[in-house]
């Protein structure tokens, strides 16, 4: 039970699992687009997510429990090292276009994580704006890039979907800030600091009734509607797990709360997209 516990930590704490639910939803935007799904994009995404998550993170992981963790902070530089030649590798089968948003949402994780100015806070401390900034990087991510490489235009869908993709992401980064209310540096601004968790889930709650109302839009508008309406209805089934893992969030629910099942959201939603399908 111990080493099963470690593998799961390990495969939390190297971002494994994150990189899955971005994986995921890059392959739910080409799903929705009705386009070919291209391996380099959606690999690129994956490890891209595994260096960029724990380069993130890695100083604050390497300062807590420094004896305990010594051993797996090696073996995920070691795994986020070889990420990041795979991320090099699949970065030059990319397009043009595509390689110059790519290298603009990695100058971002970079503000986000080391200040650009001396005796400056780095972006993810910027008082309120850590939320934007991660919904933003990963709009980016699943949506533009894949749509960029895929050469098609960006029509009206393209907001539609973009728009949608940013509140799911803002709604489930609403549940990790309440979880860690009790942690977080109150100068951090962040929703439930600022408007209480009552109204925290609230917004999270109405967020949601946009995002199932977009779901019946998020095609490329040929306008079957039956296509519509199973997005609706998937849009639907999303919402609902979304909302019952917001509604029971507290600032006492373990790390797998937000960090295994939470994440796993993307996850169900690819894996009903094809289970439907």
């Amino acid at each position: 039970m111990k080493v099963l516990k470690q593998i799961l930590n390990f495969y939390i704490n190297s971002s494994i699992h994150v990189a899955f639910s971005c994986f995921s939803l890059v392959k739910i935007t080409y799903l929705i687009l009705n386009i070919s799904a291209d391996n380099s994009i959606a690999y690129f995404a994956f490890f891209g997510t595994i260096v960029g998550y724990n380069f993130v993170k890695f100083d604050a992981l390497a300062r807590a429990n420094k004896n305990k963790m010594r051993i797996q902070l090696k073996a995920i530089t070691a795994f986020s090292f070889i990420s990041l030649l795979i991320v090099i590798f699949y970065f030059f089968k990319l397009q043009f276009t595509t390689k110059i948003s790519a290298t603009l949402f990695l100058v971002l994780t970079i503000l986000y994580t080391l200040p650009f100015f001396p005796n400056t806070k780095n972006a993810r401390n910027w008082a309120g704006l850590k939320i934007y900034i991660v919904a933003i990087c990963w709009v980016g991510v699943t949506v533009i890039l894949p749509i960029l490489n895929s050469g098609i235009s960006f029509q009206n869908f393209f907001y539609i979907i973009a728009l949608q993709r940013f509140l799911l992401i803002f709604t489930l980064i609403l549940i990790f800030e309440i979880i860690d209310l009790k942690t977080d540096d109150p100068h951090l601004k962040t929703v439930p600091q600022q408007i209480g968790v009552k109204n925290t889930k609230l917004l999270g709650f109405g967020l949601l009734i946009v995002f199932c109302g977009l779901g019946f839009f998020n095609s490329n508008f040929n306008f079957q509607f039956l296509e519509l309406l199973f997005n609706f209805v998937i849009a639907i089934v999303i919402a609902i797990v979304i909302a019952i893992f917001l509604y029971f969030s507290n600032e006492n629910r373990s790390k797998y709360y937000t960090s295994l099942w939470v994440e796993s959201v993307p996850i169900f939603w690819w894996l009903l997209f094809l289970f439907i399908q």
